[in-house]
């Protein structure tokens, strides 16, 4: 796993929209120095990442980097109580076809 992927997994999951402004910025960064595309493993790992709300957009583009690797990196559905960026990765895996 790349050194940008751990630094950012070590952060923990993406602060909510009550999360200071350096955070935010520390992590738009940390989001942004991970070059495209993303490896099986990482995608994977990135999942975890995913914070309570968008984070000013950023939640997008976790989610378009995740799916930047091998998909579908969520195969099974995760439930309705799962994170809604779960959910949204397994219903666009679905709705692309790449899950039955």
């Amino acid at each position: 796993m790349r050194p940008e992927v751990q630094t950012f997994l070590v952060e923990g999951p993406l602060p909510d929209w009550d999360g200071s402004e350096e955070e935010i910025d520390r992590r738009d960064q940390q989001l942004r120095a991970i070059a495209r595309p993303v490896t099986g493993e990482e995608a994977r790992a990135l999942v975890s990442c995913f914070g309570p709300d968008d984070c000013y957009g950023m939640a997008w583009s976790l989610l378009h980097l995740i799916e930047s690797g091998p998909n579908p990196v969520l195969a099974v559905d995760p439930g309705p109580d799962s994170n809604e960026w779960h959910q949204r990765l397994y219903l666009r895996a679905v709705n692309s076809g790449l899950i039955p």
